[in-house]
Order: structure tokens, then C-alpha cells, then sequence
């Protein structure tokens, strides 16, 4: 199984947390089978943004959550 990314951002409440403000406004920037793919797309989301303090842009493993025997290689 490839190790799957999602790159995916939004208004948060507080730039300190991931507490998303509207679920229904989730940007879904893609999902990506490597990590250096994701982390372009996600470098490229979040300098659209980059004046937005209160918009944040986060990778995440889904392969982690798929299957969580892979977390722990």
C-alpha cells in the first residue's frame, strides 16, 4: 500500500490549535502517495495564505490511520 497524504486547510479559531472554524469550508488540496509531493502541495497552499494568520494547511497521514502497524515502522 502506498503511503497516502491528504493536504487540506482552513480558518482556525486560534493560529495555535487545528480547531477549524466551519468543517463544511475544509480546503482539500489533494491526496498524494509520497510525502515530498504532499509537502509541495501543502508549501503551496500555505503561501496563497501566507498574510492569513487564521488560515492553516496541515499533511496528513492517512496511511498512519489506514493502518496503524505502518505508524510504528
Amino acid at each position: 500500500m502506498p503511503k497516502l497524504h491528504l493536504v487540506m486547510g482552513g480558518r482556525v479559531k486560534d493560529p495555535q490549535t487545528l480547531d477549524f472554524v466551519d468543517l463544511n469550508a475544509i480546503d482539500l488540496v489533494g491526496v498524494y502517495d509520497n510525502y515530498a509531493a504532499a509537502e509541495e502541495a501543502w508549501r503551496a497552499a500555505a503561501q496563497r495564505t501566507v498574510d492569513d494568520a487564521e488560515m492553516r494547511y496541515v499533511v496528513v497521514h492517512l496511511h498512519k490511520l489506514l493502518d496503524p502497524a505502518q505508524a510504528e515502522a
